[in-house]
C-alpha cells in the first residue's frame, strides 16, 4: 500500500483500535449461511433484503430475488447452491449485510479487503459502486460465467513454486491464499489431470466447492465484452481504502473508475496473501471476517503479525454450517470480543 491507504484514514486517532474487514469469495458458501440471522439481527436482516432486491431486477428478469432467497433458505442439498449463478450473488449479497452489520456496531473499518466477489462488496461498502450498481455488474459477470465450459478449482498445500511443474495448458494459479496454499484453476480435463499428478507426488489437496475455473484464462472469452456494461456505471472515489487482493496495493481511484479493472477479475489470479501483507505493514489491527465461515480467518492466522498477537482476527460466524442458534452467538461473541478489544468507538481495550 502506499501513503494514501489506511493510515492516512484515521488510524492514529486514537477514538478506537482500528479494524479491517475481510470479506470471503468463493468456496466459503453453503446454504442458509447466516440465515440464522434475520430473525435476531434486524440490519442484516434488512441488508440481505436490499441485496437480494438489487439482484432481482438490474435489467434482468424479474423474480430473481425470490429464487435466489429459495436457493439459499432452502433445505441443504436440494439446491445447487456452488453453481456461479447461486453461489457469487448469495456471497456478494451475505457479504455486503454482515458488513452492514458491524457498521451497526459503530465499528469503523480503516480498510477493506475481499477475496473474488468479496471485492465487488468491498466496493460498494467502500462507496466506488451503488448497491444497485454492483448488482447489475454481478448479474451481468455470473450471466457471462455460466456460459463457460465446465471447470474447477483445487487447493494445493504447496508454494507457487512448488506446483509450477505440474501446470499444463488449461491450468492456472488461481489464487495465491497463504506461502503454501496455492489454489489451480482450470477446465475438468486438464485440472483432473493435474490434481493426479500432484497427489501422486504426494501433495495434500482439496477440492474448492465450484464448478467454474474462476481467476484462470479458460474464463476470458466468457467476459469478453463485459467492458462495455460496466463502463455505464457511475463510479465513485473509494471512501474506505480498499486493498485489492488482484493488485496487493490499495485500489486507487483511476483503478476504481477503469471498466477492465473490473471485468479481468473473474480471468485474473487473486494474491490474496500479497495483499494481506500489505495490510498487515499498515500497522496492527483487528481483521473481522464478514462472511460465511472462517477460511481468511484461518489464512490471516498464518501470518506473524497475528502469530505474534500484534493483530487480532475476529470471524463473524462459525467455522462449519451449522444451526441458526450458533450463527447467533457466533455474532454476539464476536461483538462483544470487539468491543472488549475497544475496536467499537466508547470502548475501552482489556
Amino acid at each position: 500500500m502506499n501513503g494514501a491507504g489506511p493510515a492516512a484514514g484515521g488510524r492514529n486517532t486514537g477514538a478506537a483500535r482500528p479494524v479491517a474487514l475481510l470479506l470471503p469469495g468463493q468456496g466459503s458458501q453453503h446454504q442458509r449461511m447466516a440465515a440464522g440471522l434475520l430473525d435476531t439481527e434486524p440490519v442484516f436482516a434488512r441488508a440481505m433484503d436490499e441485496a437480494l432486491t438489487a439482484l432481482g431486477d438490474p435489467g434482468g428478469p424479474a423474480g430473481r430475488a425470490t429464487g435466489l432467497r429459495e436457493d439459499w433458505l432452502g433445505t441443504p442439498g436440494t439446491a445447487v447452491i456452488d453453481h456461479v449463478t447461486r453461489s457469487q450473488p448469495l456471497l456478494f449479497a451475505v457479504d455486503y449485510a454482515l458488513a452492514r452489520l458491524v457498521l451497526s456496531w459503530g465499528v469503523r473499518p480503516v480498510a477493506l479487503l475481499g477475496h473474488s466477489i468479496g471485492e465487488v462488496a468491498a466496493a460498494v461498502l467502500s462507496g466506488v459502486f451503488t448497491l444497485r450498481d454492483a448488482a447489475a455488474m454481478v448479474h451481468d459477470r455470473v450471466t457471462r460465467l455460466a456460459q463457460a465450459p465446465p471447470g474447477g478449482m483445487v487447493a494445493v498445500a504447496a508454494s507457487r513454486d512448488e506446483v509450477a511443474p505440474f501446470l499444463t495448458d488449461g491450468v492456472a494459479v488461481g489464487a495465491v491464499n497463504a506461502l503454501r496454499q496455492t489454489v489451480l484453476a482450470g477446465l475438468d480435463t486438464p485440472l483432473r489431470a493435474v490434481t493426479t499428478a500432484l497427489a501422486d507426488a504426494g501433495f495434500v489437496l482439496q477440492h474448492v466447492p465450484a464448478s467454474t475455473a474462476f481467476h484462470s484464462p479458460a474464463l476470458a472469452a466468457a467476459m469478453g465484452g463485459a467492458d462495455e456494461r460496466i463502463a455505464a456505471l457511475p463510479v465513485g472515489e473509494p471512501r474506505i481504502p480498499v486493498v485489492s487482493g488482484y493488485t496487493a496495493r490499495t485500489l486507487t481511484p483511476a483503478e476504481a473508475k477503469d471498466p477492465a479493472f473490473w471485468s479481468r477479475q473473474p480471468v485474473a489470479p487473486v494474491h490474496f496473501w500479497p495483499a494481506l501483507e500489505a495490510l498487515l505493514a499498515e500497522g496492527e489491527l483487528v481483521l473481522v471476517e464478514a462472511g460465511p465461515g472462517q477460511g481468511l480467518s484461518q489464512l490471516a492466522r498464518r501470518h506473524p503479525a497475528v502469530r505474534s498477537g500484534r493483530s487480532v482476527v475476529v470471524p463473524l460466524l462459525p467455522a462449519r454450517p451449522g444451526t441458526g442458534e450458533q450463527d447467533v452467538t457466533a455474532v454476539r461473541a464476536a461483538a462483544e470480543t470487539l468491543r472488549g478489544l475497544g475496536a467499537v468507538p466508547g470502548t475501552r481495550a482489556v
